[in-house]
């Protein structure tokens, strides 16, 4: 008898140590906590080109042209990011004082900058151009029927905070106001 509970308890040992024991933590609802969001070098395009398609097809059905990426607005998107964790404030000026039109003539840009929306989150891309279409402000620049060029990049913090910055801009020159 002895012999059995000893065989049943070394088995019942070496089983529960092939289990993970990760017990995933609950909020105060009783639900398991949503898992942070990150964006790694496997997946960057991945995110950034599923943003271009989604704004696309929302074009599209406003009757808009397609935008396409402009590298320069997407560095000047990159270095935004970045600056706004720095500087721990989702705002559109850089730590040096820099406008979005500033940033986007540094980085090359040759057209004509039109704007730029931003977002501090825990959110993935399509959660937050979610948010972005349910305001009528963002929404404007994301269906801005002017603009021919995107620039979209994020800056992620360990924490799994991303600071997402998007810049509209366009090549076209026709009927457009100066300013």
């Amino acid at each position: 008898m002895y012999f059995l509970r000893s065989v049943f308890l070394m088995v019942a040992l070496g089983v529960s140590a092939c289990t993970t024991g990760v017990v995933p933590l609950l909020g105060p609802d009783g639900r398991p906590l949503p898992k942070v969001y990150r964006i790694t070098e496997k997946n960057q395009n991945q995110v950034q080109f599923q943003m271009l398609d989604a704004i696309n097809a929302i074009r599209t059905v406003a009757s808009f042209d397609p935008l396409t990426f402009d590298s320069a607005l997407n560095a000047a998107a990159a270095t935004h990011a970045r600056d706004m964790s720095t500087q721990n404030r989702p705002w559109h000026f850089g730590s040096d004082g820099s406008s979005p039109i500033v940033r986007s003539q540094r980085a090359g840009y040759t057209g004509r900058f039109l704007a730029e929306t931003i977002s501090e989150t825990f959110e993935t891309e399509l959660e937050t151009l979610s948010a972005w279409l349910s305001q009528d402000d963002t929404r404007k620049v994301l269906l801005d029927p002017r603009a021919t060029d995107l620039g979209f990049a994020w800056y992620q913090e360990q924490s799994g905070k991303i600071w997402w910055t998007l810049l509209t801009g366009t090549r076209q020159t026709s009927g457009m106001l100066q300013g």
